[in-house]
């Protein structure tokens, strides 16, 4: 059942809290999860886990119907009245960004139809302040570079581990969207964070924050315990990717964003409130608690 506002949470049968969390089925999400999921000694929560794609799961958050989630810095833009970023568990840094590929070379974008992972991704976000005469279509992100293949489309905007792959389908990078923001911005580029519905208690923020914190800090601390986790839902994912995925976007920006992350979350929540007009916020987009220094 959807969880709306005036039912955040609810208690199971031996008065635990439990919540409904959803984060995608991708290497890294699964790496970040394992521990919170698995291991009943890292926090009193208990989770209702959903599995999705990062644009089904954009979906549901707007819609309120999760209490944690994974989703993208330019969904948070629009969703931060109601939600609020966590300083662990998310996908930061450098040369991490979206690749557009095509088929063959192109001059620029301009009129062409690029196929994008959904309207509320981060990819989406840079093409549309990279590439602004681009038109769009909506794939999910592992339809796209078969359309491009296939000719479908001009161009596709692929995101996980596509940037891995794309060379198998013929494909060439037209352009690294990190790489354009990273030489704009001076930042690194955030992708996704997790978040917690803010109708939930502080105390309960916080314990959501530190618990996911500690699940990071359990996954550094044994790389090898989420192996099957990952493999289960990655199943037709080679593995040497897996690994590349999880080199890439699970890094000491997924363990705390740090200073330098949250300038760089907030950088980019400016910009997409000024592409799409939306009013300053006042709030404050991470949840109040920082990991202890003294921590693992």
């Amino acid at each position: 059942m959807p969880i709306t506002d005036d039912q955040p949470s609810a208690s199971g049968s031996n008065g635990r809290t439990r919540l409904r969390l959803g984060f995608s089925p991708c290497p890294n999400d699964c790496v970040v999860f394992h521990a919170l999921v698995h291991d009943p000694s890292l926090t009193d929560l208990r989770f209702e886990v959903v599995l999705d794609d990062v644009e089904a799961l954009n979906t549901m958050a707007t819609a309120r119907a999760l209490d944690v989630a994974k989703i993208s810095y330019h969904a948070a833009a629009h969703l931060l009245p109601h939600w609020a970023l966590l300083p662990s568990g998310g996908a930061l840094g450098r040369g991490v960004g979206p690749l557009v590929v095509t088929r063959e070379a192109l001059p620029d974008l301009a009129g062409r139809l690029v196929a994008i992972p959904g309207p509320l991704t981060t990819a989406t976000l840079l093409l549309r302040l990279a590439e602004p005469e681009a038109r769009t279509t909506v794939l999910r992100y592992d339809r796209i570079m078969p359309a491009v293949a296939a000719g479908e489309v001009d161009a596709g905007l692929i995101i996980h581990e596509s940037r891995f792959t794309y060379g198998e389908y013929g494909l060439r990078c037209h352009a690294d969207l990190g790489a354009w923001w990273e030489v704009t911005t001076g930042e690194p580029i955030p992708l996704g964070a997790i978040a917690v519905r803010r109708t939930l208690s502080e105390p309960l923020q916080r314990e959501v924050a530190r618990a996911v914190h500690a699940s990071v800090a359990a996954a550094f601390r044994d790389p090898a315990a989420s192996a099957a986790f990952v493999a289960a839902h990655a199943q037709e994912m080679d593995g040497a990717v897996r690994a590349r995925h999880i080199a890439l976007y699970v890094n000491d920006a997924t363990l705390d964003l740090g200073e330098t992350g949250r300038r760089a979350a907030q950088r980019l929540l400016q910009a997409a409130r000024r592409l799409h007009g939306l009013p300053e916020s006042r709030l404050d987009p991470f949840v109040d608690w920082r990991p202890d220094p003294e921590g693992p």
